[in-house]
C-alpha cells in the first residue's frame, strides 16, 4: 500500500472493515480488535491514525514495540491464533502501521477471558447474547441448529406413524426389519439427540411442532397495494405444521391470491399461474429448508400487486455471496433437515433451487440483507398478458409438484414410463414428464432397473437407495 492509498481510505473514515488507532499499549485492548475482525468479515486496523482520519504518525520506536505487542496478542491472547499481515506506510506525519486481518475459519475466537467480540458498525462489541454465540459455532461447522436437541420434546412427539411410512417410502422396507429399537433407528437417522427430537425431527415429523417452537412457522400476507404499513389485508393466514405442511400450505395461499393467464390453454381451463408455480416452489422449498433455525423468527410471505417477497430469517454465510448463490454454490447450514427433505419435499439440493428459479422467472431479486440478518427474494410480477381479474377462489388444492408426484409412484413399486403417464391421468407421454424423468435420474433420486440397457423396451424405474 503506497501513501496515496492509504490516504484515501482514511478519508471514507471508520466502517465495520476499518478501524483507525493512534496507539496501543495493552495487549488485551489490541486482541479484542484483532478478534473482532476475525469473527466478523475481516477488515484492516490502522495504527498511528486518529479517530478523524488525521495521521497522527509513529515513530520507528514505536513501530518496533507495536510489532511484538502485535505477535504475542495474535499468538497468545487471541484462541485459536491468527496470522495477520503488516504493512508500513510512510507518511510526512510519520509511519502508520496497516494491519490485515482475514476473516476467521475456526470461529469462533475469544480472548483469554473467553470473551467473544464482533464488529458492529465502525466498533466493537462484546457478544452476549446465547444465539449469536450459536450462529458463530455453527458458522464454523461446530453446531447445527437442526441437530439441537428440542427439549421438551419427547419421541412421544413424533407422529411415528408418517415416520414409518417415510422410512418404507425411502428405504423399500418396513420399520419392523431393521431390528433396532425405534430410539435407536431415529439416532441413526440423526433425528434424536440423546434420547430427544432434535430440531430436524421435530420439523419434520412432530405432531405439532409449534407447541414446542412456536416461531417456525409462515406468516402470510397478502395486500392490496405494494407497502407493507397498508392496514388493509386481502387475504392472511399463520401457516403452522410440519414442515411438508408449511410448504403445502404456502404454495396453496400463493395459487389462491395470485392471478393467472389463460396461455395457450382451452377457453374453459383455469389457465396458468402469473408466474411459473416451479419458481415459488424453489425458493419457498430453499427458506425451510435453508432458514437459520437458530433465530426465533418465523418466514415471512407477503404478496402486494408489484411482487411476492419470501423473507428468511439468517442472512447468507459469510463466505457466500448473492452471485456466488445465483450460480449454484451453495452451503448446508442445516444438513440434517436436507438429507430427510430430498425424499420428502420437492428439493434437490446441491445448490440448484435458485438458478432453477431464476431460468425459471428472471425477474428475481435477491437481496442478502446482513444488517436486517434475513435474506429475502423478491419475485416481481407482470402486468402484461391475458390475465383473470380475480385471485383464484377456488378450495385449496394440493400443491403437489410433478416430481413429487412421480418419485410417490415409484415409491409403490417400480414403473416404466407409459405406467407413471397414466397414473399421473395424462393421455400420453408429456414433454414435461419426460424432462422430470431426466431430472430425477440427474440427480441420483430414480435409476433404472435394466441400467446396462437405458432404452430397453421392458426399462423400468425405481427409487434410488441411499
Amino acid at each position: 500500500m503506497n501513501k496515496a492509498k492509504l490516504l484515501a481510505l482514511l478519508a471514507s473514515g471508520e466502517d465495520s472493515r476499518h478501524q483507525f488507532k493512534r496507539d496501543f499499549t495493552h495487549i488485551d485492548a489490541l486482541a479484542a480488535e484483532l478478534i473482532a475482525f476475525a469473527n466478523t468479515g475481516g477488515g484492516r486496523l490502522f495504527i498511528g491514525v486518529a479517530d478523524d482520519g488525521q495521521v497522527s504518525g509513529l515513530d520507528a520506536t514505536d513501530v518496533a514495540r507495536l510489532n511484538q505487542l502485535l505477535s504475542n496478542a495474535a499468538s497468545q491472547s487471541v484462541r485459536p491464533p491468527i496470522n495477520t499481515v503488516t504493512t508500513n506506510v510512510k507518511t510526512g506525519q510519520g509511519l502508520v502501521i496497516v494491519v490485515n486481518v482475514a476473516e476467521g475459519l475456526n470461529k469462533p475466537y475469544v480472548d483469554t477471558q473467553g470473551r467473544i467480540w464482533v464488529k458492529s458498525g465502525a466498533d466493537k462489541r462484546h457478544v452476549t447474547a446465547r444465539e449469536e454465540m450459536q450462529r458463530l459455532f455453527q458458522a464454523s461447522g461446530l453446531v447445527y441448529a437442526d441437530e439441537v436437541p428440542a427439549r421438551p420434546a419427547t419421541i412421544s412427539d413424533l407422529d411415528l406413524s408418517a415416520f414409518a411410512q417415510y422410512f418404507n417410502r425411502r428405504y423399500r422396507k418396513p420399520v419392523e426389519v431393521t431390528g433396532q429399537q425405534l430410539p435407536q433407528l431415529l439416532k441413526n437417522l440423526n433425528l434424536v439427540r440423546d434420547g430427544v427430537p432434535n430440531l430436524a425431527g421435530l420439523l419434520l415429523f412432530g405432531k405439532t411442532p409449534q407447541a414446542i417452537k412456536p416461531s417456525f412457522v409462515i406468516k402470510a400476507v397478502a395486500f392490496p397495494g405494494t407497502v407493507l404499513h397498508d392496514n388493509r389485508y386481502l387475504d392472511s393466514e399463520d401457516i403452522d405444521g410440519n414442515l411438508f405442511e408449511q410448504y403445502r400450505r404456502g404454495i396453496a395461499f400463493i395459487k389462491r391470491n395470485l392471478r393467472h393467464v389463460q396461455g395457450n390453454q382451452g377457453f374453459n381451463s383455469p389457465g396458468l399461474l402469473e408466474v411459473p408455480e416451479d419458481v415459488f416452489e424453489e425458493l419457498l422449498v430453499n427458506a425451510l429448508v435453508h432458514r437459520d433455525y437458530f433465530i426465533s423468527a418465523p418466514i415471512r410471505l407477503l404478496i402486494f400487486t408489484d411482487r411476492v417477497e419470501i423473507i428468511s430469517p439468517g442472512h447468507l454465510p459469510n463466505h457466500l455471496d448473492v452471485e456466488q448463490i445465483r450460480f449454484g454454490l451453495s452451503n448446508l447450514r442445516n444438513p440434517a433437515l436436507a438429507s430427510h427433505a430430498f425424499y420428502m419435499l420437492p428439493y434437490r439440493g446441491l445448490g440448484s433451487g435458485i438458478p432453477r428459479a431464476t431460468e425459471a422467472w428472471p425477474d428475481i431479486e435477491l437481496i442478502d440483507d446482513r444488517r436486517g440478518n434475513q435474506f429475502k427474494a423478491v419475485i416481481r410480477r407482470h402486468e402484461d398478458g391475458e390475465i383473470n381479474s380475480q385471485p383464484e377462489s377456488q378450495p385449496e388444492s394440493q400443491p403437489e409438484s410433478l416430481e413429487s408426484r412421480v418419485l410417490r409412484i415409484l415409491a409403490n413399486k417400480p414403473a416404466n414410463k407409459a405406467e407413471i403417464s397414466a397414473q399421473l391421468g395424462q393421455k400420453e407421454i408429456s414433454g414435461q414428464l419426460n424432462k422430470v424423468m431426466r431430472d430425477l435420474l440427474a440427480a441420483k433420486m430414480i435409476e433404472h432397473t435394466i441400467p446396462n440397457k437405458p432404452n430397453s423396451r421392458l426399462q423400468q424405474y425405481r427409487l434410488c437407495t441411499p
